[in-house]
């Protein structure tokens, strides 16, 4: 039998330290901790499927709290299935000793446990839920009062209109109107919609 620990966060920002901690007091060996720093949306991340092609049958694997494993209610339900029924291992999540499956193995503690894994997993999405929502909301109100999200929009130069009819008139090569204007070709490519359109407009007046 082997132990292992699954360490998950949701940003590279976030600190992973109390939940390696938790581990290491139970005896996880730091070499079998594997980590995601990724949202719980769903299963697809790199570290989390290394530990699942590790397990053997009648390994061990630890984890703090259940929103550490993941945030989707039905995938929550899924994994666990697979990895106590398919796989055959056990797990142990440290904040909730209820969720041990080397404990309560007869009817009753199986229904019990099978329970408070609903009960969590039905709460872990809940939080996503509300997360985001806060978010979102949290945008929204920035927007409203005028904050700018993502780069900064490239300003394009005086003589743009200049340069564009030099390029159209086979005068100036693509890659000194990108370095004239300091622009990516997919940039340059926006702004000569919007000046195309602007110039247009302005003919039809």
């Amino acid at each position: 039998m082997k132990i292992y620990g699954y360490v998950r966060v949701s940003s590279t920002d976030q600190n992973e330290g109390r939940q390696i901690l938790a581990l290491k007091e139970v005896y996880v060996d730091e070499k079998n901790i594997y980590m995601d720093k990724q949202s719980g949306k769903d299963f697809n991340r790199p570290n989390y499927k290394r530990l699942v092609q590790k397990l053997k049958p009648g390994d061990m694997l630890y984890i703090l709290s259940i929103d550490r494993l993941g945030r989707n209610y039905e995938e929550i339900q899924n994994q666990w299935r697979v990895l106590t029924k398919e796989i055959g291992i056990d797990i142990c999540v440290l904040d909730m000793p209820l969720l041990d499956t080397r404990n309560g193995k007869d009817l009753m503690g199986t229904f019990i446990a099978d329970l408070v894994l609903q009960i969590l997993s039905f709460a872990a999405q809940s939080e996503r839920e509300n997360i985001k929502k806060r978010q979102a909301e949290g945008i929204a109100a920035a927007k409203a009062k005028g904050v700018k999200f993502g780069r900064p929009e490239k300003e394009v130069p005086d003589d743009f209109g200049r340069i564009v009819r030099a390029w159209e008139q086979k005068r100036l090569p693509f890659e000194e109107v990108l370095n004239k204007c300091n622009m990516s070709g997919a940039t340059f490519y926006r702004r000569l919609r919007e000046y195309r359109v602007l110039r247009n407009s302005q003919k039809n007046k």
